[in-house]
């Protein structure tokens, strides 16, 4: 009997456990893994808008051609007289006659040291002038409404004038004195101080005598249009054919033969 109780016991004792471990397993598979929960950031406040710039009105914004006076070349009915001034290198008397003598094309430019105008057309002067003198161009300058000492020093400060410059006037007080202004009002032209004021002369067109030097002149009431006026001066100059608005920039011979060469006649 006891035998029999004690295999029951054991029976029992062995189906426990046997649902212990059953239970165990459905629990493990039932229950997920435990993950790790990913790093979250706080969101970021977008930073501030930066304040909006204040666009300034098309009538107030600069453009490169601001400030500047570029006028045309024209012909002009013009009353130019000769003259004779003071030069400004040394207030020997220089007259207009002499130094024309022996040039095909001359240019007389009026202007004031002080003008803004003349100051941006002066780097032009400059180039046509080293170009072309030697084909016979030449370039008075004449000083006005400034001490003579003023001019002097605005050249000196470019390494002295290339071309022979005279003294007119020396204050702006005798602005309505001056032959400057009143080929100006000839010409029609309103500015204040009219610096630059360039008039070209062809020497070989001129009257041979008389105070007047010829009745119809070539005016840029302004500054100098670049192409324009080395155009003009090409053909006065006989060199038309060769590219008569050809850029004042200096090729090399070699360069600028074969460019000739590949041109269309």
């Amino acid at each position: 009997m006891f035998e029999n109780l004690s295999r029951a016991a054991a029976a029992l004792v062995f189906a426990a456990a046997a649902l212990a471990s059953a239970q165990g397993a459905r629990a493990q598979v039932s229950t997920p893994r435990q993950q790790t929960p990913p790093q979250t950031t706080a969101p970021q406040t977008p930073p501030p808008a930066a304040a909006p710039q204040a666009t300034p009105q098309a009538s107030t914004q600069m453009k490169p051609e601001d400030g500047h006076e570029w006028a045309p070349i024209l012909e002009q009915k013009l009353d130019y007289k000769d003259w004779t001034f003071k030069s400004l290198k040394d207030g020997a008397p220089l007259n207009l006659r002499e130094l024309l003598k022996g040039k095909k094309l001359v240019m007389v430019v009026y202007f004031a040291p002080w003008c803004g105008n003349w100051k941006a057309e002066a780097p032009t002067v400059w180039r046509l002038y080293e170009k072309y003198k030697a084909q016979g161009f030449e370039v008075v300058g004449v000083s006005e409404y400034a001490p003579a000492d003023d001019s002097r020093k605005y050249f000196e400060g470019r390494g002295g004038a290339p071309f022979p410059v005279v003294v007119e006037s020396e204050s702006t007080s005798a602005r309505e004195q001056t032959t400057h202004f009143g080929y100006r009002k000839a010409c029609g032209d309103t500015r204040r101080w009219g610096s630059p004021f360039n008039v070209f002369l062809e020497p070989a067109k001129l009257n041979k005598s008389g105070e007047v030097l010829a009745e119809r002149a070539w005016v840029v009431g302004g500054e100098l249009i670049e192409k324009d006026v080395e155009r003009f001066i090409r053909e006065r100059l006989g060199l038309a054919e060769q590219g008569s608005a050809e850029p004042c920039t200096d090729k090399p011979k070699a360069e600028s033969q074969k460019a000739l060469g590949a041109k269309k006649p």
